[in-house]
Parts: C-alpha cells; sequence; structure tokens
C-alpha cells in the first residue's frame, strides 16, 4: 500500500513539475533570445541560438547525464538490488545523484593510453562522429507550441524548437545515418582486430534497421501529409468521430512497434547490444580511454532521450495533453504562456515515461543472437512494414478523413493484444511444474 501510494504521488508530481519547469523553460528562452537580439542578432538567430543553449545544452544533456544514474537506480530496483548509495555529500546520497560529478570526475582524469599503431586523425574523430550525430536530431522536435513572452516590456515569439525544417524527417533519417561513421570509425582506426569486429558488427546492424526505421515512417508522412515534425504534431489534435484523437498510436500502430523495435537497434543497448555486449563481447571502442568512452557512453543515453522524443512526436500527440485538453485550454487561455507550459510539460512526460520504457525493455530482455537480430529485421519487420505501407496507402485513398485508417489501426492494436496474450498464455502451459527447480539443482 506504501509503495501504491509513493507510485500515485509521482504519476501525479511529475507531469506538474514538468508544467513548471516548461514555464522556466519559455522565460528563460525569451531573455536569452532578448541578449541575442540585443547584441545585434537577427531575431531568427536570437531565437535559434536560445534554442540550441536551454533545450539542446539544457534538457537534453541534463537528461543524458541523468539517465547515467536512472539506469543504475532502476536496474537496481528490478534486480531487488540497493543500487549505487556509496558516494554521499553531508551524510546525503540524494538518490546517487553525486555519481555524475564522480563519472565527470574520472573520465577527465583518467590516464589518456592510446594504441602506438592508431590512425590518429580517425581515431580522434570518431567519438565526436559518434556522439554530434544523435545530439543534433532533437533539433528538430517542436519541444512546445510557440508563445509570446514579454521580457523586459518587449514581446518576443518563443517557439521550444531548434529548427523547423520543411524536410524534417528526411534530416532525422540523413543525421541518424551518419552515425554508423562513428562506430565504423572507432573500430577501423583503433588497429585492433577485436575492435574491427565490433564495428563490423555494429555497422552491419545499424544499416540493416536503418531500412526498415525509415519504411515505419512512410505511412505517417502519408497520413500526416507533411515531413515536418510540427504539422505532424498539430494534426494529432483533430478529432475523429468527433472524440478520437488523430495520434499516430491509433492510425499507425503497425508503424510504431516497428519504429521502436528499429530505432531501439540503432541505440545498440540490449536486447541489440551485440556490437558491445561488455559481459562477454569486446566491443568497438575497447581502445578508447576516459572522457572519448565517455562521449561514446553518453551518446547512447543521448540517443535514448532522442529516440523517446521522436516516438512521442509522431506518434503520441506531442505536446498535446490529449486528456482533458479542452477543458485545461479553456481554464488557461488557448495563448497562455501557462497553456504553452501545460503542454511542453506534456511533451517532457512522456518523454520521460519512454525513456523509463527503454530501461525497463534493457533490464528485462536477454541479449539475441546476431543472426536472429538480421532475421528480425530482413525476414520480419521489412515485410511487415512494406505491407503497412501499401495498406495505408490504400485505406487514405479511399477515406482520406483518416478514420477508416483509424479504424484498421484499432482492429491491429487489437490484434496485438490477442496474440500476445496467446503466446503468453501458451509459453506459460509449455513449463512444466517443477522445470525450474530441476534446473536450479542441475545448475548447483
Amino acid at each position: 500500500m506504501r509503495r501504491f501510494f509513493g507510485m500515485v504521488l509521482l504519476a501525479v508530481s511529475v507531469p506538474i513539475a514538468m508544467t513548471f519547469l516548461s514555464r522556466v523553460v519559455y522565460q528563460a528562452v525569451g531573455w536569452v533570445e532578448a541578449l541575442a537580439t540585443g547584441a545585434g542578432a537577427p531575431p531568427t538567430y536570437g531565437a535559434a541560438i536560445a534554442n540550441v543553449v536551454v533545450l539542446m545544452a539544457g534538457i537534453v544533456m541534463t537528461m543524458g547525464a541523468a539517465l547515467t544514474v536512472a539506469e543504475r537506480k532502476w536496474s537496481a530496483m528490478i534486480q531487488n538490488r540497493i543500487g549505487p548509495n556509496r558516494i554521499r555529500v553531508f551524510g546525503q546520497s540524494a538518490g546517487g545523484i553525486f555519481f555524475l560529478a564522480a563519472d565527470a570526475l574520472k573520465m577527465l582524469t583518467k590516464e589518456n593510453i592510446e594504441p602506438s599503431q592508431r590512425s590518429r586523425v580517425l581515431y580522434e574523430l570518431a567519438p565526436m562522429a559518434a556522439f554530434a550525430p544523435s545530439f543534433v536530431l532533437f533539433a528538430v522536435v517542436p519541444l512546445g507550441p510557440p508563445v509570446d513572452v514579454i521580457v523586459a516590456g518587449v514581446r518576443h515569439t518563443v517557439a521550444l524548437q531548434v529548427a523547423n525544417i520543411d524536410a524534417g524527417l528526411l534530416f532525422i533519417f540523413g543525421a541518424a545515418s551518419l552515425a554508423v561513421y562513428g562506430t565504423a570509425l572507432a573500430g577501423w582506426s583503433s588497429n585492433n582486430k577485436f575492435a574491427i569486429l565490433g564495428g563490423v558488427r555494429a555497422t552491419s546492424q545499424m544499416i540493416s534497421y536503418e531500412v526498415s526505421l525509415g519504411l515505419s515512417l512512410a505511412g505517417s508522412m502519408m497520413a500526416y501529409q507533411s515531413l515536418k515534425l510540427d504539422d505532424m504534431v498539430r494534426a494529432q489534435g483533430q478529432l475523429l468521430w468527433g472524440g478520437l484523437p488523430a495520434l499516430g498510436f491509433f492510425l499507425q500502430p503497425v508503424g510504431l512497434l516497428v519504429f521502436f523495435v528499429s530505432a531501439f537497434a540503432e541505440t545498440k543497448r540490449a536486447p541489440f547490444d551485440l556490437p558491445e555486449g561488455e559481459s562477454e563481447i569486446v566491443g568497438y571502442f575497447v581502445e578508447y580511454p576516459g572522457m572519448k568512452f565517455g562521449m561514446m557512453f553518453l551518446a547512447e543515453f543521448i540517443e535514448v532521450v532522442v529516440l523517446a522524443a521522436i516516438t512521442a512526436a509522431i506518434f503520441f500527440g506531442g505536446w498535446h495533453p490529449v486528456f482533458f485538453e479542452q477543458t485545461m485550454r479553456e481554464a488557461v487561455g488557448a495563448g497562455s504562456v501557462w497553456w504553452a507550459s501545460i503542454c511542453a510539460g506534456a511533451f517532457l512526460t512522456k518523454i520521460l515515461l519512454l525513456c523509463w520504457l527503454q530501461l525497463v525493455i534493457r533490464w528485462t530482455l536477454p541479449r539475441f543472437r546476431f543472426d536472429q537480430i538480421q532475421k528480425l529485421c530482413w525476414k520480419m519487420r521489412l515485410p511487415v512494414t512494406l505491407g503497412n505501407v501499401f495498406l495505408t496507402a490504400a485505406l487514405i485513398l479511399v477515406d482520406p478523413s483518416l478514420e477508416l485508417l483509424a479504424l484498421v489501426g484499432l482492429a491491429e492494436i487489437a490484434a496485438i493484444v490477442v496474440v500476445t496474450a496467446a503466446v503468453r498464455r501458451k509459453a506459460e502451459g509449455t513449463v512444466k511444474p517443477g522445470a525450474h527447480t530441476a534446473a536450479v539443482a542441475v545448475g548447483h
């Protein structure tokens, strides 16, 4: 009962905290935009500089760094362990948050031992090539709707998005595909045969899943008739049959499943961590010490945040609160800063929930074999994605209002739930009573 009330309190407090944080972010972006504009920069440049400083450096980097501790704490909860608690300041562990400073200090001061026969330029370039593509992906994600913020008596239009480009999804595909150069260069330039093998495994896996990753979003492009993430988010605010929001989750459940699995494989985290399975497989960054390893390590958690943000934007309504949206809009005013803060807070809450889901998957499923990973991509995900593209195109051609597409999407969700329940029941029925006990006895 105590844990239940704690979970309820957490579920209520997180959206409220994210709303107040978003209010601060809007004001901070307004202040930075005012400073940049006052220094002579054009208003659009001032807004871009403000969003880079506040969103990219503030929110994305902070979330990525916090996830390094959150994963250790959450894995400890799953495995019934205590987790990181040995570093204390004035007798307080603060939930292990001091490990962030400890990790940074360790990586910055660690002895820098590098291979003597390395390719120096490529060796130094690889960590940046691995980190930068995952980091810049967040630039096209609309964190909140545009709103007017008054700073020092001057009205500034603030939109929590670094770049609202027309080819938003194409930018995501292009930037994400560049990450493969970081893994390939890290393995090859180290002059280590184990690192080369790790780089080849990573390259093969990432290139394979880029195919299904791109095709999985083709249905959403057709449904919302745009490549801009901002247009996709706004389109999900319309209601089907007068009550059902046109979320990508309802219109493209198969696309969501394929996209999430493919993007998860792109992050190279368990159960897709064949390129760098540190428990028994030598990874492509084995020759990288200190902060060079830290950049590659942090890039994985940045990818977790970016994957959560893109998934929330395309399939879960983006900054739309979804629940009680009309009531809250009327209560605080549609064009007010607080309404925009509520929307941005809802988006941040969705990002946190999807990050939590990725941590649960990472610490629940065992590692796949490499042949299973390739089979999952080429023999299962790719045919399903192609079928989804053709079906989506046909349904939109028959009914451009998207109601027929939503009806088929709801049927697909029901079918996925039924099949999953049937497979689980069948798996539980095949386990003989006492089999686990006998296996444990034999193991001992």
